[in-house]
Parts: C-alpha cells; sequence; structure tokens
C-alpha cells in the first residue's frame, strides 16, 4: 500500500500527537519543524480536532514555542466551514464554544443541516432530539469526523446514532480523501508530491495513502505497537517521533 519517498515538494504535519501530547511539546519538535523550512519546503499542519478553534490551536502551538502562521493551519472543522459555505447550508452547530467561533458570520437561522464535532455538552437528550428532528426534515448531517477515541465516546458514535434515522453523514475530516485534496490544493502543489507524518495509522498516513499522498508513521500518540501492519507499511516510513520522520523527508530530498 505505501510508497517510498521521493520527488517531496510539501509536508503535511499532524498536530496532536506527532508535534505534541497534550501541553507538552515533543522533545526536538521544534527544531524539526525550522529544518524543513530552511529546505525550502512547504508545510501545513493538519488535525482533526473538533474541541478547539483555529484561534486557540495557533495560540496553543505558540505556547508551545512553534513559529507557526494561523494560515499554515488546516483543520477539519476549516474544512467543514467551506462544505457549509459550497453548500449555502444553515447549520445547527453540535460543537463547542470555541469550535463555534470557526463558524463566526455563518448564517444558522432556520437550519437545513445538522454540523457535529466533538461537543459532549451538547450530546444529549435534548439536542439529540432537536438534531433528529432537523434531519427527519430533510436537512443534512456532516460529520466533522468519525473518529474513535479509545475508552471513550468519540464524535463517531453521536453521528452513527443520528444516522440511525436513516441518514447518510457527510464526513469532512481525515481520513477522507478530499480532506488531503484540499489541504495540498492549498499549498499549491500536487497530492502525489505530499507527505504525510502522523501518530494516527487509519486518519493520518492510511488516509493519506489512499488519496495519493506519501505517508509516515511515528511512533508517539496513537501510536500502538504492530500498527504499520494495519496498512501494509513499510518498516522504513516507522519512525520514532517527528525529529526522526523530518531527518528522513530531508534525506530523500538531498
Amino acid at each position: 500500500m505505501s510508497r517510498m519517498l521521493k520527488n517531496i515538494k510539501a509536508v503535511l504535519v499532524d498536530l496532536s500527537g506527532t508535534l505534541h501530547i497534550g501541553d507538552t511539546a515533543v522533545h526536538g519538535a521544534q527544531d524539526a519543524i525550522a529544518k524543513l523550512r530552511n529546505h525550502r519546503l512547504k508545510i501545513k499542519f493538519v488535525t482533526n480536532t473538533t474541541k478547539e478553534s483555529l484561534r486557540s490551536l495557533h495560540s496553543r502551538l505558540q505556547r508551545l514555542g512553534f513559529d507557526i502562521d494561523p494560515d499554515e493551519i488546516y483543520s477539519s472543522l476549516t474544512s467543514a466551514r467551506r462544505v457549509v459555505e459550497e453548500q449555502h447550508l444553515r447549520p445547527h452547530l453540535m460543537l463547542s464554544d470555541s469550535a463555534r467561533e470557526d463558524f463566526d458570520g455563518v448564517n444558522v437561522v432556520h437550519p437545513n443541516a445538522v454540523v457535529m464535532g466533538l461537543s459532549p455538552d451538547h450530546f444529549n437528550y435534548d439536542e439529540m432530539n432537536h438534531a433528529m428532528a432537523l434531519l427527519m426534515g430533510g436537512a443534512k448531517l456532516i460529520a466533522i469526523n468519525k473518529v474513535r477515541r479509545g475508552m471513550s465516546l468519540g464524535t463517531g458514535a453521536f453521528v452513527a446514532a443520528l444516522e440511525y434515522v436513516n441518514v447518510e453523514s457527510i464526513v469532512i475530516g481525515k481520513p477522507q480523501k478530499i480532506f488531503f485534496f484540499v489541504a495540498a490544493l492549498s499549498m499549491g502543489d500536487w497530492i502525489i508530491e505530499c507527505v504525510m507524518i502522523g501518530d494516527d495509522v487509519r486518519d493520518d498516513v492510511g488516509g493519506a495513502i489512499e488519496a495519493g499522498m506519501m505517508g509516515m508513521l511515528v511512533r508517539s500518540g496513537k501510536y500502538r505497537a504492530g500498527d504499520e501492519m494495519k496498512i501494509g507499511l513499510s518498516s522504513e516510513l516507522v519512525v520514532e517521533d517527528v525529529r526522526a520522520a523530518v531527518k528522513v523527508v530531508l534525506a530523500s530530498v538531498g
């Protein structure tokens, strides 16, 4: 399934689990990003988070010592807003207060769509019932992602509950191909010229490879021993952390 690294012009880097874990930066991650910049490689920082706005994400990264411009961050929330605007949707937002910031200015009067991210405060009977009523009335269901969260319920479980009313969700974030296509195009590059570095074998690396990118898996964050076997990833593309991944990338570009 995987292919070796060559002709790299752009790098997509996952955030949580790859650059940082919680409020702690992965050791040497800041220097690794600086090395990519020194080699004039384009960079896009991608994330599936549905809890934090772009402003909040950028502030966190700055506190951790990363020199990143807000325009370099592409999130599943960003992607969801793009879909809402392109399809002229008026969403009922089942999102955290922080995530709602990324939909400022969007018309939410008389909703014809339900946009769902991870927002435990909204996952109660009344809110879910209201969303179900909208869907039964013809509204679209936009799932910012359908991820699982280990031993706790992720967005996917609640999306599945709403799909029970015989509605198929439109899934926006990783590992959807469109997420990677748009991220690559935002840098002005062909998808085959991009490599994705991440800790999630399915959503980061597997999704990127399915979309036509190259992919590298780091043994941090979500990684569990043997994950690479799930997608037949070559051992040369599985490395200890983002520092090691950048070293391999730079060696491939000369």
